[in-house]
């Protein structure tokens, strides 16, 4: 039994010194290829055999043939070792590598192609990954498109929107100053309707701009859904009955909602304008309101416009977005729907449109009041 234990501790020691020399050499390559770690690590592990070998024979006196034969032994077992080791950091260094080329095209904008052949676990876990990081830069490089062009139609549209108006004021207050305009009452009229006109774009844009920068600040309050469409039926019945539209609010339940009164007034009388002025005279705009199954509130505008073209539907809610030339009214921006979609997620509910026959549906979900 002592002689066990001698044998235990002397092959110990020899083992111990060298496994800490091996964790010395790693420490000072760290930073080099993969390849060489392994290498240390497998001749640490032939050499720490060898070295309480070693010890053990000069401890307890073994034959020189005895130690020959063991050192014959462990240097073949090394030189296995080394070849193996050397073979598979190659391997993975060869994987690495690959998978650093592909990582760096797709870094460039291209798409992630995870490098063919098999692989380590960790490196396939890490390619997964790469996978899905690509494909979310390729949707937020497709959202970034889509808002470039959405801001370049808004300015444009934007730009033309206002040189119109102004044109209409300078020629107006030009034939005042000049003492030419035959009927001056009927052009201050007009000025003042241009100024509104132009007042309401300004306020579209600043109501946006707030939306976009996350600036909404909203005030909740425990309203009643019957008394929000109440007030915005009010609001745009002048407009319906210059349009010849009927306007009915007959199926609107008296739920209560936690809003923001004026931002969700805003929300309906948006929804209720653009669907007088796209429904034909002697058409029917109807608002309804129900709770839903699980507990939501939903808000309904139908009108008779006839309905959206398909490949429309999704970009109906962004911003500048006017449709066809012959859906597009005479004013506007193409900014109320998007100020629409913005109060009422920053509400936490959803705004969404779907063509029903003759027409179109634009419906508002809101949270459940507590």
């Amino acid at each position: 039994m002592r002689d066990t234990l001698l044998i235990a501790l002397y092959a110990f020691a020899g083992a111990a010194a060298t496994g800490l020399a091996g964790a010395g050499v790693l420490w000072r390559i760290r930073r080099r290829s993969l390849t060489a770690s392994l290498a240390v690590v497998a001749g640490v592990g032939v050499v720490a055999m060898l070295a309480g070998t070693l010890a053990v024979a000069r401890a307890m006196f073994l034959s020189p043939h005895d130690l020959t034969v063991v050192t014959t032994v462990v240097a073949m077992a090394a030189a296995v070792s080394l070849a193996t080791a050397l073979l598979l950091g190659r391997w993975v260094v060869a994987r690495s590598r690959e998978l650093a080329v592909a990582a760096r095209l797709f870094g460039d904008g291209g798409d992630f192609a995870a490098p063919d052949g098999p692989t380590t676990a960790e490196l396939q876990a890490v390619s997964r990954e790469l996978a899905i990081t690509s494909a979310r830069l390729a949707e937020s490089r497709e959202r970034e498109r889509a808002l470039e062009a959405s801001r370049r139609e808004l300015v444009a549209w934007i730009s033309h929107d206002l040189r119109t108006p102004l044109a209409g004021l300078r020629a107006m207050s030009e034939a005042l100053e000049d003492g030419v305009a035959t009927d001056p009452d009927r052009y201050l009229r007009q000025i003042r309707t241009e100024v509104e006109r132009l007042d309401g774009m300004v306020g579209d844009l600043f109501e946006l701009s707030r939306i976009h920068a996350g600036a909404l600040a909203l005030a909740p309050a425990r309203l009643s859904v019957r008394e929000l469409v109440g007030d915005a039926l009010a609001g745009a019945g002048p407009l319906a009955r210059e349009q010849g539209v009927r306007l009915v609010g007959d199926r609107v339940e008296p739920v209560p909602v936690e809003v923001d009164g004026k931002e969700m007034s805003r929300v309906l009388g948006n929804l209720l304008v653009n669907a007088i002025r796209r429904t034909p005279a002697d058409g029917t705009v109807a608002v309804a309101a129900e709770r839903g199954p699980d507990g939501a509130v939903m808000l309904s505008v139908t009108d008779g416009c006839g309905g959206i073209p398909d490949d429309e539907l999704a970009r109906v809610f962004d911003t500048g977005w006017r449709g066809s030339d012959a859906r597009t009214p005479p004013a506007g921006a193409g900014l109320g729907l998007a100020i629409v979609r913005g109060i009422v997620e920053a509400h936490q509910g959803c705004a969404t449109v779907r063509n029903i026959p003759g027409g179109c549906r634009f419906e508002v979900t809101l949270p459940a009041a507590p």
